[in-house]
């Protein structure tokens, strides 16, 4: 036989270099990274490039959101796929219970007496299929014209957001007169323009939008919050301030989070983040849907970012001299005008 003795012992060391493997490569990063979170309907396409972030984000890997439009348009072809036909259901049920019937028949003595009357029963059975059929044919075919003209009008057209564009003539501003923010470093390198044309129709937008994507409104005080919201979810994160990060993400953010923190707790590190600064930062993009305003931005940030042993405070991981630059678009979600929140984040 091709497995011996020795095997069990071999497989136990291939075990073993695995799991070394997996443990080397968790500590060569102080962090974990990656894409999570939900941008609402947006969730799963790719934000719109910007001088920041002029390449596509990475998408989103772990989210509570699902796609669900493709989900809900196949469901009803699904649907009728297998539901059965005539004969496949209680038609087909009747019918082989009459050919047993006449079988049984011609066992019992009936001879052929039986099954001959089984066999007219199936055929009047089978007239009055067909004709309940064709009726219901000609209704059907005296209802289509009905439904084919309101096919064809078609649904009012509709923004990014979801709400019916009845008013966009009068909301429509032009391009030459969208001011601009002006705001330049002032906010520690929030740009406020941003937004590479995506190649789309421009969708309407407020008088003050920054860009071509904005389709909020957003304000000089909205980057304020925004630098802010960074600087405050780094700095608890580093702290392992759960009070904090709850305050200012969503539940969803919230709990990623705090599985990363656990992890960490479990492994005996801490992950250190100080000293996080905004170079440079540009609105990607902003739309509402179902009374929630949504903001993408592209922030290029710097920080110190190390992984320390727990007990001792023993640098496992990054170098914490020197500074690393972090490029990553992060989506912010407000409720009727309430506080902003981190919803997610995406690498660059």
């Amino acid at each position: 036989m091709f497995f011996g003795k020795r095997t069990p012992a071999f497989l136990a060391m291939i075990g073993i270099a695995t799991a070394m493997s997996f443990a080397v490569v968790d500590v060569a990063d102080a962090r974990r990274g990656g894409s999570f979170g939900s941008r609402g309907t947006r969730t799963f396409q790719a934000p719109a490039a910007t001088q920041t972030a002029p390449n596509a984000a990475q998408p989103v890997q772990r989210s509570m959101t699902q796609p669900g439009q493709a989900t809900n348009a196949a469901r009803p072809a699904a649907q009728q796929a297998s539901r059965p036909g005539f004969l496949g259901g209680f038609g087909g049920s009747m019918l082989g219970g009459l050919l047993m019937g006449g079988l049984i028949g011609m066992l019992l003595g009936n001879g052929l007496g039986g099954m001959a009357g089984a066999f007219g029963f199936m055929l009047q059975f089978a007239l009055l299929a067909i004709g309940a059929m064709f009726l219901f044919r000609f209704l059907a075919n005296r209802n289509r014209p009905a439904g084919a003209a309101a096919g064809v009008a078609g649904p009012a057209p509709r923004m990014a957001g979801g709400m019916p564009n009845v008013d966009a003539p009068s909301r429509e501003a032009p391009a030459s007169t969208a001011p601009r923010s002006g705001l330049g470093a002032g906010l520690g390198g929030f740009g406020g323009l941003g937004g590479f044309g995506s190649g789309a129709k421009a969708a309407p937008r407020p008088a003050n939008a920054m860009n071509a994507n904005d389709e909020v409104g957003i304000t000089g005080g909205d980057l304020e919050d925004f630098q802010q919201l960074l600087d405050d979810v780094q700095g608890a994160f580093g702290r392992e301030d759960y009070a904090a990060l709850r305050l200012r993400t969503t539940p969803e953010i919230m709990s990623y989070l705090s599985e990363e923190l656990s992890q960490n707790a479990t492994n005996g590190q801490r992950n250190d983040v100080t000293d996080v600064k905004l170079l440079q930062g540009d609105l990607a993009e902003a739309w509402s849907e179902d009374g929630t305003d949504y903001a993408t931005v592209a922030m290029r940030y710097e920080s110190r970012d190390v992984m320390r042993d727990r007990a001792t405070g023993a640098i496992l991981s990054g170098n914490a001299d020197e500074l690393t630059e972090t490029t990553e678009l992060w989506t912010f979600a407000r409720q009727s005008g309430g506080e902003w929140k981190l919803s997610a984040i995406q690498e660059a």
